[in-house]
C-alpha cells in the first residue's frame, strides 16, 4: 500500500511539473516539507521527484539544482550553494551578497538541514554552507602582497584588544578587507559545527561543549570601516572597551538571538554611548 501511495503521490507532482509549472511554484513553498520528507524516507520516491525538487532564491525565483550550481559556478563558488535559514536574522549578509551580485536560496524549515545533508550525498562534491558559514571570496577587496603582513598585525593587535575588552582568552578573530566599507564587524560560524549544533539542539544535548565538534564563533572585523581602522591605531583609549563590546554585540545580533542578560547589556551600553554624545 505504501509504495502504491508513494507512486500516485509522485505521479500527480510529475504530472503537475510539466503540465503547469506556475502552479506547483505557487504551491511549492506549503508542500516543500512533505515532498522533502517523503525523500528522505522513500528512496524510489525521491528518485521520481529528484528533478522537479526546486529552491527559492533571494529574489523570490524558483530554481532547480543545476540551476543553482550553474549560478554557483558563474559566481566563483562552483559546487557550493548558500543558503539562509532565517531571513530577518541574517539580513546583514543577505544585503551583503546582494550588493555583491551574489545569491542564496532560502531553506527556513526543519526539515531542510537532513534534507541537504542528503543532497550532498547524492551529488558529489556538492556543498551546502549557510550564508554566514564564511567570508565568500568574491565580498573581499584584494590585497595586495605588500599590504598582507600590516594586514597580519592589525589582526594581531586587534585580537588582543578585543579578547582584553571582552574578558574572553578563547575568543577567535579574523581581520577582513571587506568591499562593503558600512560594515564593521559580522560573526562566522563553520557549517559543520553549526550543523552539529543544531543536531544537539535536537537530541537535547544542552550538557555537551560545542567547542569539542570544530570551534566556536569567529568574529570577523572589516579594516575597512572607521570604528575598525579607530581600534587598531588606538586600542589604549579609554573608549577601546565599549567600542569593542558593541560591535561584537551588533555583529551576534545579525547572527543569533542575544539572550536576556547580553540584550540587556546591550541595551544600557547603548544609552551610555548616546549619553557620550551629549557631552
Amino acid at each position: 500500500i505504501s509504495d502504491y501511495i508513494t507512486k500516485k503521490v509522485a505521479d500527480k507532482l510529475t504530472g503537475m511539473c510539466k503540465t503547469d509549472r506556475e502552479t506547483y511554484e505557487k504551491y511549492w513553498d506549503d508542500i516543500a516539507p512533505f515532498i522533502k520528507f517523503g525523500c528522505l524516507k522513500d528512496q524510489k520516491f525521491a528518485e521520481k521527484m529528484d528533478d522537479y525538487i526546486i529552491y527559492k532564491n533571494l529574489d523570490g525565483k524558483y530554481l532547480t539544482l543545476k540551476d543553482c550550481m550553474d549560478k554557483a559556478k558563474e559566481e566563483g563558488h562552483e559546487n557550493q550553494i548558500y543558503y539562509v535559514t532565517n531571513e530577518k536574522e541574517q539580513s546583514q549578509y543577505i544585503n551583503m551578497f546582494k550588493a555583491n551580485g551574489q545569491d542564496a536560496i532560502i531553506m527556513s524549515h526543519s526539515i531542510d538541514n537532513p534534507f541537504i545533508s542528503q543532497e550532498e550525498q547524492k551529488h558529489e562534491n556538492l556543498k551546502f554552507l549557510r550564508i554566514d558559514a564564511d567570508v565568500n571570496d568574491t565580498l573581499r577587496e584584494e590585497v595586495k602582497e605588500e599590504d598582507k603582513e600590516a594586514l597580519k598585525k592589525q589582526e594581531e593587535t586587534l585580537t588582543e584588544t578585543f579578547k582584553k575588552a571582552l574578558g574572553d582568552d578563547k575568543l577567535q578573530v579574523k581581520v577582513e578587507k571587506l568591499k562593503d566599507a558600512e560594515i564593521s564587524s559580522m560573526i562566522t560560524l563553520s557549517e559543520e559545527t553549526r550543523r552539529m549544533q543544531d543536531m544537539m539542539k535536537m537530541y537535547n544535548m544542552y550538557g555537551m561543549d560545542p567547542g569539542m565538534f570544530g570551534g566556536q564563533e569567529t568574529l570577523v572585523l572589516n579594516v575597512s570601516h572607521p570604528l575598525v581602522k579607530y581600534l587598531a591605531e588606538n586600542q589604549e583609549s579609554e573608549h577601546a572597551a565599549v567600542i569593542c563590546q558593541q560591535l561584537y554585540d551588533l555583529a551576534m545580533l545579525s547572527h543569533k538571538q542575544l539572550s536576556p542578560d547580553e540584550m540587556t547589556k546591550f541595551v544600557q551600553r547603548s544609552n551610555e554611548i548616546l549619553l557620550m554624545l551629549t557631552k
